[in-house]
C-alpha cells in the first residue's frame, strides 16, 4: 500500500454500509475525537458496574463484622480486619472472573473476523470485546495465573480450549477468536492475539493453535496465524499474521529468521 493510499484510508469518511449504519459510520469519520469520547463513555459505566458488583461481597463483609467485635481489644479488631480485607480482595478477585464474562456474554455487540480503517463500526465490538478483558487483566488475572481461574476465564470470554491446556500468561487479548487444541501450553508472558494493524486498517482474523503444541516463554502470536498440530515455538519468536506453520515444525530465533528471508513467514 502506498502513502498515498494510506492517506485516503485515514481521509475518507465515505461508508459502503447501507442506509442509517452508512450515516452513522460517516459520522463516526467525521468527527473522530467526539465520536470516539461517546463510544468510550459507555465503558466507563460498564467498568463501574462490574466493580462494584465484584466488591459487593467484601463491602458486605466489613459491614456485617462491627456486631460481632464489641468488647474485643484493638489488637483483636485489627487481626480480624485484616484477614478481612485479604478475604475481601480474594473475593472481589473471583467476582470479577464470573461478572465481566458474563457482561461480555449479554452484550450485544460481538466480535466477528473483518477488516476496516480504525474509525469503523466494526472496531466498536473489538473494543468493547478487549476493554473487558483487559480489566480483569489489569486488576486481578495476574494473581491467579496459571490456574484454573485463568483459563476459565478466557473460556467464558469465548475462547476454544481443548483438554487439559495450560495457560502460563494474562496477555491475551481477543480471547473469542482464538483457538486452542487438545494439551497446547502457552508458556509464560506469550502474548496472544488475533488482530493486527496494516496500512491504517485494523484486520481481526481467528488464531488457532493445534493439539500438542508449545508456545514458548515472551513469544508473540499474532491474529490470521494457524499453528499446526505437535509445533514448538520457541521463547522470544514472533509469528507474523497470516503465518501458517505446519505440523511438528520447530520454530527459533535462528531458523525463524530464515523463513522470513525465505517468504514462509
Amino acid at each position: 500500500m502506498s502513502n498515498n493510499d494510506q492517506i485516503k484510508v485515514h481521509t475518507n469518511i465515505d461508508s459502503d454500509l447501507p442506509g442509517l449504519l452508512g450515516l452513522s459510520e460517516k459520522v463516526l469519520r467525521k468527527f473522530k475525537g467526539i465520536a470516539f469520547l461517546l463510544t468510550l463513555l459507555p465503558i466507563f459505566f460498564i467498568y463501574i458496574f462490574c466493580i462494584a458488583v465484584s466488591i459487593y461481597p467484601g463491602v458486605l463483609i466489613f459491614k456485617l463484622i462491627p456486631q460481632y467485635l464489641a468488647d474485643q481489644s484493638i489488637w483483636f479488631e485489627v487481626a480480624i480486619y485484616s484477614v478481612a480485607i485479604a478475604l475481601a480482595y480474594f473475593l472481589y478477585a473471583f467476582a470479577m472472573v464470573f461478572v465481566v464474562p458474563l457482561i461480555n456474554f449479554i452484550l450485544p455487540l460481538k466480535l466477528k473476523e473483518s477488516r476496516g480503517n480504525w474509525y469503523s463500526l466494526q472496531v466498536i465490538p473489538w473494543y468493547y470485546h478487549n476493554a473487558l478483558t483487559q480489566l480483569v487483566r489489569y486488576t486481578v488475572l495476574d494473581i491467579l495465573t496459571p490456574t484454573p481461574f485463568n483459563m476459565l476465564f478466557f473460556k467464558m470470554m469465548g475462547m476454544k480450549m481443548g483438554k487439559n491446556c495450560i495457560i502460563n500468561t494474562t496477555n491475551i487479548s481477543d480471547p473469542c477468536l482464538i483457538e486452542l487444541g487438545d494439551y497446547v501450553t502457552i508458556g509464560g508472558s506469550v502474548t496472544l492475539f488475533a488482530h493486527y494493524g496494516q496500512g491504517g486498517y485494523l484486520i481481526v482474523g481467528k488464531t488457532t493453535i493445534g493439539d500438542y503444541s508449545t508456545i514458548g516463554l515472551k513469544a508473540s502470536i499474532m491474529g490470521s496465524v494457524n499453528i499446526g498440530k505437535k509445533c514448538m515455538i520457541g521463547p522470544h519468536v514472533v509469528i507474523l499474521p497470516k503465518t501458517v506453520i505446519e505440523d511438528d515444525s520447530i520454530i527459533n530465533l535462528t531458523n525463524v529468521e530464515t523463513l522470513v528471508q525465505r517468504g514462509d513467514l
